[in-house]
């Protein structure tokens, strides 16, 4: 139990020092002598997610954007890996009554950008908080980790208008109430977008009705924000083609501990993976986007040879990728069907079509290397499971498990077309198709629909209601340094929600939702780490889809450009890059 007072800074070494997160590298951080000013081009293949609202951002690419045009309560430097720094915040979060209250002060001289233009209070991180239980918002997250907040299930319910157990006693300070003593993961989970202040008067408007269209007249704190019009209207955002993002008037730099160099940023989009990384090999001012653009082999190949300079190889991000089976949909709802998937499938051929072994190693669990718990759930073997050890793929042992769920043939005979819904960006989509011969030798008959990133998860994968029976360009990273957050949003029955969901099979595994329960109030490292690991373990043999990638994220950059790399989100930390 936690000592009336303690600060988020002892218990943030107490819950992540077990562990914790790794970065993607160890070059390409912070050494001084950073050039003021210039325009930096982001080259990507696919588009952000987050509709440009904070309260929706829940994809790694988003962060990139968000992480410098929004201040969250805290947030994590490029160096972080166990805890972030205060933000919006004036310091640590302050611990009391057991674990059951916390409460922040944030800073004063904050304001927001054009035009609402007035100094951010407590109330607006308030609104965004609550926001972020409407399911107009669509936030992915906010249930999983402030679900106990006191009022939190009757607002996402629908039954309130706002969250009781947040209160704000004066303009500068928020105080959380809980019904459980769960302030280790309702702290950390202040470092993600949700907290990114809101103002109420100006967005309430547009978070009516079913589908809030805050995102297009978005209001900033950060060193930058995206184009707009004297109205708040988003003009710098052309979807699937262009970001433009400059200075925000309005940012109070003696606050913020961002040297934001660059005077303008282009997010230039659309991009195939070859051309685009040769672009940036060849050219000046530009970045490879590492999320949605990794290079194909021989580009890394080269890169990690003859560009050394311009390349950064990357250790293990803390995310993995697999290909999601919807337990909800026959005969994806029998274990021993989603056995014979993941015995059959060539996890190699799905890594070679992303990249190769540059990008990463072929995964034996769901905890990735440098997460709690990894060790206790087996390291780098994993648990001993006849279905989790075929990276090339073994056809007989999958017709042993189809014949085990009733199919004699070894092959699936019940008919009809599977819907298969991958994102269309180059790399992602090779993947989708190297993984349809396993799915045709197993006897399904799959039809593949390739679509933008933003739709494949907003109106499809994300949606249960779609009916997306195989979903295989999905994957997760760590929200922050804590187990919970790579199982709990992905795993947990009761986080299934109706949009922006991220248990994408809809595992709902009663046993699993209990222990997920009980480890969320763990305070001890080792037992936390034991708990989270014993939870790898159980999901892992429940098959909810086919692991092919534990991340390295390699990065490659033009020569004129000095990068940064924020370790905790495992990308591009624009608000410290800079040019030569």
């Amino acid at each position: 139990m936690l000592l009336a007072g303690l600060t988020v800074v002892g218990l943030a070494a107490a819950v992540a020092a077990c562990g914790g997160g790794g970065g993607t590298a160890t070059k390409g951080q912070p050494t001084g002598g950073a050039k003021q000013g210039g325009t930096l081009t982001l080259l990507s293949s696919g588009d952000v997610d987050d509709k440009l609202d904070p309260g929706y951002s829940y994809y790694q690419f988003d962060f990139t954007l968000t992480n410098d045009v929004h201040r969250y309560l805290y947030r994590y430097k490029p160096t972080d890996t166990t805890k972030p720094s205060p933000d919006l915040a004036q310091g640590p979060a302050q611990i009391s009554d057991g674990g059951k209250t916390v409460t922040v002060k944030i800073k004063h001289g904050v304001k927001f950008s054009p035009p609402v233009n007035r100094e951010v209070t407590a109330a607006d991180v308030k609104y965004a908080m609550e926001r972020d239980f409407n399911p107009a918002v669509g936030n992915g997250y906010a249930t999983a980790y402030w679900g106990d907040i006191l009022g939190a299930k009757q607002l996402a319910a629908g039954k309130a208008k706002g969250l009781k157990g947040i209160t704000t006693p004066d303009k500068y300070t928020l105080v959380i109430h809980l019904a459980r003593p769960t302030a280790a993961i309702v702290i950390g989970a202040m470092a993600l977008p949700g907290t990114a202040p809101v103002p109420k008067e100006y967005a309430a408007k547009y978070d009516k009705g079913k589908l809030s269209t805050y995102g297009q007249h978005v209001v900033f704190t950060g060193p930058y924000m995206i184009q707009n019009d004297s109205s708040g209207k988003i003009t710098g955002y052309q979807p699937g083609h262009r970001i433009t993002i400059v200075r925000n008037p309005n940012w109070n730099k003696s606050t913020d501990f961002r040297p934001a160099y660059l005077n303008k940023i282009i997010i230039n989009e659309g991009n195939d993976p070859t051309v685009g990384n040769r672009k940036v090999l060849a050219g000046q001012s530009m970045l490879a986007n590492n999320v949605d653009m990794p290079a194909p082999p021989a580009i890394l190949k080269q890169a990690s040879t003859s560009k050394k300079s311009q390349f950064i190889g990357g250790a293990f991000t803390g995310r993995f990728r697999y290909i999601a089976l919807n337990s909800t949909i026959k005969p994806f709802d029998n274990i021993n069907v989603r056995k014979a998937v993941i015995a059959a499938m060539n996890k190699n051929a799905l890594r070679l079509a992303f990249g190769g072994p540059l990008v990463g190693a072929l995964p034996t669990h769901f905890l990735s290397p440098g997460i709690a718990g990894f060790d206790e759930a087996g390291g780098m073997t994993g648990p001993d499971l006849d279905f989790m050890k075929t990276p090339n793929g073994d056809m007989n042992l999958a017709k042993q498990y189809m014949a085990k769920a009733g199919f004699k043939s070894g092959k699936y005979t019940g008919g009809g077309k599977f819907l298969m819904v991958s994102d269309s960006a180059a790399n992602q989509r090779k993947v989708a198709e190297s993984a349809l011969p396993t799915f045709k030798a197993l006897g399904f008959n799959v039809n593949l629909r390739s679509v933008t990133r933003d739709t494949m998860y907003s109106k499809f994968c994300s949606v249960p209601k779609a009916k997306v029976a195989i979903c295989p360009s999905v994957g997760w990273l760590k929200d922050f340094a804590d187990a919970q957050t790579v199982l709990d949003p992905t795993f947990n029955g009761k986080n299934i929600i109706q949009t922006n969901n991220s248990n994408w099979p809809q595992l709902n595994d009663p046993k699993i939702n209990k222990a997920m329960d009980q480890a969320e109030t763990i305070l001890n490292p080792g037992e936390r780490a034991k708990a989270w690991g014993k939870i790898d373990d159980m999901v892992t043999a429940d098959a909810p889809g086919v692991l092919w990638l534990w991340d390295k994220g390699p990065l490659i950059f033009s020569t004129n450009v000095k990068p940064v790399v924020n370790q905790e989100n495992a990308s591009w930390d624009l608000s410290y890059t800079s040019l030569k």
